[in-house]
């Protein structure tokens, strides 16, 4: 049976982590990129779909060509994070399922039903990237998840090789800069936006 997390963790993970605009000029290597998708990929997804499709960009190049698709304030957030990941989304994820979720017939549910993959494949793959910023931060590491990129250009620059792939988010990753960050934005009380019915 789990038992509840420690303080310390629960802090790591939600209540003094932060989402970051600059890192520490510190690298993260392959390994622990590896080391990220291997927790995240336990996180729930409907039919254990796993529909994103990661792009790690770790080299100057890759971090460049990523730059040129994003607003001018958030370039050198990609540019200098020591990785900048690319969430992407398969919309014809339906036909991993065969082998993904064996259990039944899954892939009959989407086939004919490409609004429902597409709705599917966004919800899911935001799930994995919410997974991803977890896993990062249960690992030691920092993110700052951002939207204010242009999907068509990351989508024609990254996935042209694989158009049913489509961008949903990007996130940098690394050792935060505590200088790169504001004061915590409110975070209301449970009365405010919940109803228990």
């Amino acid at each position: 049976m789990s038992q509840p997390l420690n303080d310390a963790a629960l802090d790591q993970l939600f209540r003094t982590a932060r989402t970051y605009n600059g890192y520490l000029d510190q690298p993260v290597s392959t390994e622990q990129l590896h080391a990220v998708w291997d927790l995240m990929k336990y996180g729930p997804t409907s039919a254990n779909m796993l529909p994103a499709r990661m792009v790690w960009c770790t080299t100057p190049e890759a971090k460049a060509k990523l730059a040129d698709c994003v607003g001018e304030g958030n370039k050198a957030k990609v540019l200098t994070a020591p990785v900048s990941v690319i969430i992407g989304m398969d919309i014809d994820f339906h036909e991993q399922l065969p082998w993904l979720f064996p259990h039944t017939d899954a892939r009959s549910w989407f086939a004919d039903n490409e609004p429902l993959r597409e709705i599917s494949a966004m919800r899911n793959s935001t799930l994995q990237g919410a997974y991803l910023i977890l896993a990062a931060r249960a690992l030691g590491l920092d993110t700052g998840p951002m939207s204010g990129f242009d999907n068509a250009a990351v989508d024609a620059a990254f996935f042209a090789d694989s158009p049913r792939v489509k961008s949903n988010f990007i996130s940098t990753l690394g050792y935060g800069d505590p200088a790169t960050i504001f004061e915590r934005s409110p975070r209301p009380d449970f009365e405010t936006f919940n109803t228990v019915a």
